[in-house]
């Protein structure tokens, strides 16, 4: 394992990739916890900081799993699938034929969780005084509400609150920014909505919701968006198409 110091990548993006090569192999993945992070930084010659900050990435994609006084290893994989395109809600809905109404629309600005923080590469120094655009949407059809998004962005971006969300997300973004989103990694889960969803959706706090995690890059590997949608179950598929 080693960092070169004088190359032009950023050294958290070395740490990183070397971390992805290191889980593959056979002895981790057989579940043996990774060097600790004092003796990982100490051979890398980086500071704990950098370290963290790639095995965080990590953590949030679901690869690694950490606990505290224990150690971090790797995640079990279950079966997942693969999609090769993605769309927008608009464009996925468009494709459906189904009309879109908006409910509700809310932006404001916060500070990142330390989750977001960590995905939008955001240094832990920085952190207290930085602040996200955050957009809280509530979309369905014209008879009834079927999914609660909020999304944060990147501040890198400079969004101010002012843009126009009536518009495609992402063709806003190409067109008053220039990001180009090409990537979106996706984590699907379900549970009981709860109080809060449940207003929001028009759905008995008791109703199955899926949740939608979507984690949106651009084209330069650069984290645009993390997106939450919490959908009503008896209105949504999530259909996944895989090749052998």
């Amino acid at each position: 394992m080693e960092i070169k110091q004088n190359r032009s990548k950023p050294l958290h993006l070395q740490a990183e990739e070397m971390l992805r090569r290191l889980i593959e192999e056979k002895e981790y993945k057989e579940g043996k916890l990774l060097p600790s992070e004092i003796d990982m930084s100490k051979q890398l010659n980086i500071s704990r900081n950098t370290l963290r900050q790639a095995i965080n990435k990590l953590v949030m994609e679901g690869l690694l799993i950490r606990k505290k006084g224990v150690g971090t290893k790797v995640a079990k994989r279950g079966i997942a699938g693969g999609i090769k395109n993605w769309l927008s809600f608009s464009q996925e809905m468009k494709m459906l034929g189904i009309e879109i109404r908006n409910f509700e629309l809310h932006l404001c600005f916060k500070r990142a969780t330390e989750e977001i923080a960590n995905f939008f590469e955001i240094p832990p120094t920085q952190t207290d005084n930085t602040r996200c655009l955050v957009m809280e949407r509530v979309r369905g059809k014209k008879e009834y509400p079927f999914v609660y998004f909020i999304s944060y962005f990147n501040p890198q971006i400079g969004m101010t609150g002012d843009e126009d969300f009536n518009k495609p997300l992402y063709e806003m973004l190409e067109a008053q920014y220039g990001i180009v989103v090409k990537t979106s990694k996706e984590e699907i889960s379900a549970r009981l909505a709860g109080d809060f969803i449940a207003e929001k959706l028009e759905i008995s706090a008791e109703d199955p919701i899926l949740i939608r995690k979507r984690f949106v890059y651009d084209t330069e590997g650069m984290p645009v968006e993390y997106n939450i949608g919490y959908y009503r179950a008896d209105s949504f598929t999530y259909t996944i198409e895989a090749e052998r």
